[in-house]
Parts: C-alpha cells; structure tokens; sequence
C-alpha cells in the first residue's frame, strides 16, 4: 500500500466514524459509493439496502453525539490487493453497541469510497 492510499483511507475512516457517531448523511455519502450495498449480518437481524434507503436510516436516527455516548473506533486492519480494491477491518462503540465491520473499498473516480459495509453488533454489558 502506497502512503497516499493509507493516508486517504484512513481519512475515509475518520468520516466513517465521525458521519455515523453524528448522524450526518451529508459526511456518509461522501464516504460511501453511490452503488453501496449495506448487510447488517447480526443473528436475528440479516437485512440489506442500498444507499439512500440508508441514508434515510441515518436521517432519522437520533444522533449518538447529541446524547453524549461513549465512543470507541479503532481501524483494526486495511488491506489491499493492488491500487483499486481493498478491505478495512474496523470496530465501533456507540448507540449501546459493540460493532465489527467488515468494509470494501474501491478507488474509484473521486478517491476510495467505501461498495460494501457488512458489519455485526453485539449488545454492550455496562
């Protein structure tokens, strides 16, 4: 991996988090493709959508930093396999929850953008 492509999806991250801790579609459509498909792999929970239905859940949730929720994001891992296509392995905790992502990633025509979030969540103890 180049030090360019680290550098920008690192900052791709950095929206990630922040676009989902503050409930911003604006912030999340610049960090996801406009062909995004979103699983929410959890036991009892599989569903999948598209972009704006997304962003619609985005929009009407009540945002986790307007309640003051603790947050925890970390990059785990980023792996990529040539200059187009990778895999960001990352982790969040916010709206009660402990989440695992697994996010594809594609450099496509306006830099990486994030084509696949799968992700997990398992419910906080504290």
């Amino acid at each position: 991996m180049t030090c360019p492509d680290q550098t920008e999806i690192e900052d791709l991250m950095k929206r990630y988090f922040d676009g989902l801790y503050h409930s911003d579609s604006e912030t999340l459509r610049s960090v996801f493709h406009a062909d995004l498909a979103y699983v929410n792999g959890t036991s009892g929970t599989y569903e999948v959508m598209g972009l704006d239905d997304y962003m619609a859940r985005i929009d009407a949730r009540t945002p986790p930093s307007s309640r003051g929720d603790p947050r925890d994001d970390v990059i785990e891992r980023i792996a990529l396999k040539g200059d187009r296509i990778g895999i960001v392995e990352a982790r969040m905790t916010m709206m009660g929850r402990n989440y695992q992502d697994l996010l594809t990633v594609i450099n496509a025509d306006e830099g990486w953008r994030v084509l696949t979030k799968v992700f997990s969540f398992v419910e906080r103890k504290d």
